[in-house]
């Protein structure tokens, strides 16, 4: 695929001995694309993203895949705090919620599905680590948030996506547990089940562990010790 050199000084090295084992995807929450772009190569800023995805599908690379880029501040997946170190970071442009959140324009969806594709494929990254900015720090964001097509992206083999329940899955008291072994900081447990709502039962974010959102996440679990097995 075509990509735009953009290049931002907001990068370091990534830690030795460290693999690249996920990609966290975002809004980027900003009026526009110029607005975006200006600011993730702004040194002030200290924010950052390997690639950029403009609504019409055009592909910004800012930081190469061997730079740690800046993007995930302070986060959490699967035991590991520093997120930026073993991650891809990519910004989808969207006003998100603050400018006039939006649905995805196909075209930036298609460019996402090359563009993380391969990446995955590079990196041999698991689709249960392919996550949203929510996911990994549910306490402070919203994005890519609930009008994101996350089972689009799954059917293309990036990311995963549970069937629906057929029933009430029983009682809401093991979701914190279930959560954690996904991969979820739970100390706030409201949280992470709304980040778990936008990403997996985006009809209704509420933060309650519904018979749905609990049928979800087993199912997804489910699913995980199947692919591990």
């Amino acid at each position: 695929m075509d990509i735009i050199e953009r290049a931002s000084p907001n990068f370091d090295p990534r830690p030795p001995r460290v693999a690249i084992d996920m990609v966290v995807l975002h809004y980027t929450g900003m009026p526009n694309a110029d607005a975006a772009l200006a600011r993730l190569a702004d040194p002030v800023s200290r924010v950052s993203a390997h690639y950029v995805i403009d609504e019409d599908g055009a592909v910004y690379r800012m930081v190469s895949e061997g730079g740690r880029a800046w993007h995930a501040g302070a986060a959490y997946w699967r035991g590991s705090t520093d997120v930026n170190a073993r991650s891809i970071g990519i910004e989808l442009v969207n006003p998100g919620h603050e400018y006039g959140y939006r649905p995805f324009a196909d075209a930036q969806m298609a460019a996402l599905e090359t563009l993380a594709g391969g990446i995955l494929e590079r990196h041999g990254i698991s689709p249960r680590n392919v996550v949203g900015h929510a996911d990994v720090a549910p306490a402070r964001k919203k994005d890519p948030g609930e009008l994101f097509d996350w089972a689009r992206l799954a059917r293309a083999g990036i990311g995963l996506w549970p069937e629906a329940p057929s029933a009430d899955n029983g009682p809401a008291e093991p979701v914190v547990a279930m959560l954690a072994e996904y991969g979820y900081e739970t100390k706030d447990a409201k949280r992470a089940i709304e980040a778990f709502q936008r990403h997996f039962r985006p009809a209704r974010v509420d933060g309650r562990a519904d018979g749905e959102t609990t049928g979800r996440l087993a199912g997804l679990l489910a699913l995980c010790r199947r692919r591990s097995a």
